[in-house]
């Protein structure tokens, strides 16, 4: 990667922090635009504007001003149609509108699952619940247009589903909502790269959610615990996904289920995956840097996936604690990160706090990141570490 070259960055909130830190080790100028002008990394580029997420001629502006040669994000679906637009305006390597409009509504991305054949839930968009008298419950329903689990509920009843349709419509921009068919199984986020007309996935992810009737990722561990047969099929599951959303010059974050009756689709993004899964357990657990990867990608440089790759195992749990006011934190639970495993520890609760039940990835309380030899070491340390960190903490 040749210095001298500027990118732009759509999103400085923390979910940016890791890629802008990446493009800076390569000797890029990092230009970054939010809405917010108190954006979480402002001050971590080099330069920052204040751009409305719709604002087309406020972007092209800044692509103008700092001359921009690549554009890039991380861990959001949001700015994707707009980045789409941009790339499409200067040329720069991305996908289309087209996947980009696909990607970030779950109904017209629904719609090409079922027209490519993937492997996925039924269900149907609806604007009032007269709409669902023929499905049968549970249901989950789910805003079209958000991520992050935000308005993502299970509903047991018709009654629970016209108090959850309000809820997801909150989250929306839309005025009607996706009711799904509830899939049973384990869940598992895929990290992959889509370039040359190719897919190759890099890491199999195993996650841990909360109880329903909300479904929060509490956990992630790397790598899942899958047959090789499975891997096998979900590596033609992504790259049907690439065929048919007609990924390119991208990352994707696929999740799924499987349970006795085979693997389902949930949904995909062709994005790095957040909660830390692509910045920090991919590189733990490969050695392969997937935002390195991606800035190579936007500048349409060749890039390697498998160079230098190790097998280790890496894991996060998010902190999740009865409901209460915390009433003391002992300090040894901060003495942790001194265990040669942990790789990082982080409370977001003070004395005093009142811990609430977790409904979205919003709303979590902190999370710890630990590496190990092997997946059997990896589930001994983070069970021992939970059990013990718990005990640190009193609520009442």
């Amino acid at each position: 990667m040749k210095s001298g070259k500027s990118i732009l960055i759509f999103g400085c909130g923390e979910l940016q922090q890791s890629i802008i830190g990446r493009a800076h080790k390569m000797g890029l100028y990092v230009v970054g635009i939010d809405p917010c002008e108190d954006a979480f990394c402002k001050d971590e580029v080099d330069a920052f504007e204040i751009v409305g997420g719709q604002d087309f001629d406020g972007t092209c502006a800044v692509v103008e001003k700092y001359g921009i040669n690549a554009i890039v994000t991380a861990a959001t679906d949001k700015p994707l149609v707009m980045m789409a637009r941009i790339a499409e305006k200067y040329g720069f390597p991305f996908f289309s509108v087209d996947t980009a409009c696909w990607s970030t509504d779950k109904y017209q991305m629904k719609q090409r699952f079922l027209e490519g054949g993937v492997p996925c839930a039924k269900g149907r968009l609806i604007k009032s619940v007269e709409e669902t008298d023929d499905m049968a419950y549970p249901v989950i329903v789910k805003p079209r247009d958000n991520s992050g689990s935000r308005g993502v509920k299970l509903c047991w009843t018709r009654e629970d589903l016209i108090v959850s349709m309000a809820e997801a419509l909150e989250y929306s921009k839309l005025d009607s909502v996706l009711v799904e068919e509830f899939i049973e199984g384990q869940e598992f986020s895929i990290e992959a790269f889509h370039f040359d007309g190719k897919s190759e996935v890099i890491q199999f992810t195993e996650k841990k959610t909360t109880e329903f009737p909300y479904n929060v990722e509490l956990g992630h561990k790397q790598p899942a615990n899958l047959t090789e047969e499975q891997k096998s099929a979900i590596c033609d599951i992504v790259s049907s996904i690439g065929r048919i959303l007609h990924f390119e010059h991208c990352p994707s974050h696929t999740e799924l289920k499987i349970n006795e009756h085979g693997i389902f689709v949930i949904e995909t993004s062709p994005r790095l995956g957040g909660d830390y899964i692509t910045s920090t357990l991919v590189p733990l657990s490969t050695s392969i840097n997937m935002e390195d990867q991606l800035l190579r990608i936007a500048f349409g440089e060749s890039v390697d996936m498998t160079q230098g790759r190790m097998d280790y195992s890496s894991g996060i749990a998010f902190f999740h604690f009865p409901e209460g006011i915390i009433k003391s934190i002992d300090n040894r639970f901060y003495d942790q990160i001194k265990d040669a495993s942990v790789y990082s520890l982080n409370l977001r609760l003070r004395v005093g706090d009142r811990v609430n039940q977790i409904t979205s990835s919003a709303n979590r309380y902190g999370e710890f990141i630990v590496r190990a030899n092997n997946r059997k070491r990896l589930d001994h340390i983070m069970t021992e570490f939970e059990e013990k960190v718990r005990g640190f903490i009193c609520i009442e």
